[in-house]
């Protein structure tokens, strides 16, 4: 691991919107995605970088466009494909970034669950429902759902996701809407999961996001089942009633945990050991999955 990490991308000459993760320049007709090596816990951006990450969640997420075939808004990965300001950064941006169409972003983040876990699980524990979607009595922490569903969420102003029920979807976004997104997701969500067990990888739950074009026609944006956006468990050492190992940043939520941060301050700088261990964890992630290394850009 000798690559420092890239935590703010600048290139000039175009307006740009900093997330979580990604920086989004806007060409106009198109937007430049730049995956940055940031890495968030507990609503916070966390000072440390994790190497590569941005690198990794980018070729994930363009293997799963490939191997889904669904409509999407990747248009290129290829520096030489964007203006002449992104090309002299060629070395830094290589590998991370994504040429997309401009959509109309649907104001809804559609999310799969199969396993019972997160936010679901507490809502299971309260109401015996997720999102109003009625669930058998007597379920475990982390246990398999009798079948996969749509739990949709809404991004409130403090960054975090909001579970909504369908209804409520149906009036944001128009009923046939809904119903068209509730049914791709939860296909989407099917087809990759059986995939990934086969490659030893539980897919628990996914967040997807979608985007409108001009024609009416709602495409995949963003990313697509990554270990940023899904729960990836390994198949080996599942065993309902506890939470989970994962293929995310868990390293850092429970280091974080063991700190006296309070969550309402800044968070302090992550340990070589917890960034290397979590770096470990996505790219095992993707080789897993795609079955190819990961080779580290220079």
């Amino acid at each position: 691991m000798s690559h420092v990490p890239l935590l703010r991308s600048e290139v000039a000459g175009f307006p740009c919107r900093r997330g979580k993760v990604r920086d989004v320049y806007d060409l106009g007709d198109r937007l430049v995605l730049v995956a940055t090596d940031r890495i968030s816990a507990f609503d916070w951006v966390l000072p440390t970088g994790i190497p590569d990450k941005g690198r990794i969640l980018t070729a994930m997420s363009c293997f799963w466009f490939d191997f889904l075939g669904e409509p999407n808004h990747l248009l290129s990965t290829e520096v030489t494909d964007l203006p002449p300001a992104f090309v002299a950064q060629a070395d830094v941006l290589r590998g991370r970034v994504m040429l997309v169409r401009k959509t109309e972003v649907v104001p809804v983040e559609c999310v799969a669950r199969g396993y019972l876990a997160g936010s679901g699980w507490k809502e299971y524990q309260r109401q015996g429902a997720v999102c109003g979607v009625a669930l058998p009595p007597g379920l475990r922490e982390s246990d398999r759902l009798p079948e996969p569903i749509f739990t949709p969420a809404t991004k409130a102003q403090s960054g975090h996701d909001m579970n909504i029920g369908f209804d409520e979807m149906a009036r944001l976004v128009d009923q046939a809407v809904a119903e068209e997104l509730r049914r791709r997701t939860l296909a989407i969500y099917r087809r990759a999961a059986d995939y990934a067990l086969g490659r030893g990888i539980i897919v628990a739950d996914t967040k997807l996001e979608w985007g409108r074009l001009a024609s009416g026609e709602h495409i995949l944006i963003d990313e697509v089942l990554t270990p940023d956006s899904s729960r990836f468990w390994p198949v080996a050492g599942y065993q309902p009633g506890r939470s989970q190992e994962s293929f995310d940043k868990q390293f850092v939520r429970d280091w974080l945990e063991t700190t006296r941060w309070d969550k309402n301050s800044p968070p302090p700088p992550l340990p070589a050991e917890v960034v290397a261990r979590t770096r470990d964890r996505y790219v095992e992630a993707y080789e897993r999955l795609t079955g190819q290394r990961f080779a580290a850009t220079a």
